[in-house]
């Protein structure tokens, strides 16, 4: 009986402590979460578009015209100025070129010409020479165009064909061939040559590196030159 007994006590003892919560279990351990990996993504740089691949470089020629009336166009430099000084003796009075001047003597520029605050004065020089056996048709100031930057800058007239600008070789391209902007000829041979300047009125900021000469020559051709 004391053996029963002492079964029988243990048991109990082992169910008490059993569901009484005193034998402790461990937690679970919870599994680490993997953590999504984000790629990194190196962006190249876009590179700019360059407006016209197949510019000519200064000096270069382009060809115009068809059959035995055929010539030839050049943007050939470029100058820059703040402000310049001219005159005319149709625009002046007798007595301003007097003050300018002696009698018979190039007249030294006395009107002064100064661009819009922000803005210089871009000197772009032409030439156009007949190649054929006829006289050419030839391409007007208005028909030479500066973009720069993707902005279109329109020539400056000045203000009468006989205008002298100051250490300014020649006269404005326009009045070889015509005035007003007005289309004209140009006679077969290189001494009948258009040469003259075109003046435009640009940003002061303004990069030859991305500033282009463009030239609808004639119905059919198209010239575009880079300054830099």
């Amino acid at each position: 009986m004391k053996i029963i007994r002492t079964i029988t006590f243990f048991g109990l003892l082992f169910l008490v402590i059993l569901f009484s919560g005193c034998t402790s279990t461990s937690p679970p351990v919870p599994s680490p979460t993997s953590l999504p990996t984000t790629a990194i993504v190196k962006l190249s740089p876009t590179p700019t578009a360059v407006p016209f691949p197949n510019a000519l470089a200064l000096n270069e020629y382009a060809t115009f015209g068809s059959a035995d009336m055929i010539g030839k166009a050049t943007v050939y430099g470029y100058d820059i100025k703040p402000s310049y000084n001219w005159t005319s003796p149709s625009w002046n009075s007798p007595a301003e070129q007097g003050a300018a001047s002696q009698p018979l003597e190039l007249q030294r520029g006395y009107n002064r010409e100064k661009p819009q605050e922000g803005n210089i004065f871009l000197f772009v020089y032409v030439r156009v020479v007949n190649t054929g056996k006829n006289a050419v048709y030839a391409p007007s100031a208005q028909q030479f165009v500066v973009n720069s930057n993707g902005t279109l800058f329109k020539y400056s007239p000045v203000h009468s064909s006989d205008v002298i600008i100051d250490k300014v070789r020649g006269t404005q391209y326009d009045y070889q061939i015509g005035r007003g902007g007005v289309v004209g000829y140009v006679q077969p041979g290189e001494s009948n040559a258009a040469d003259g300047y075109l003046i435009y009125e640009v940003p002061a900021n303004f990069s030859p590196k991305t500033t282009y000469i463009v030239s609808n020559l004639d119905y059919q051709n198209q010239a575009v030159w880079k300054l830099g």
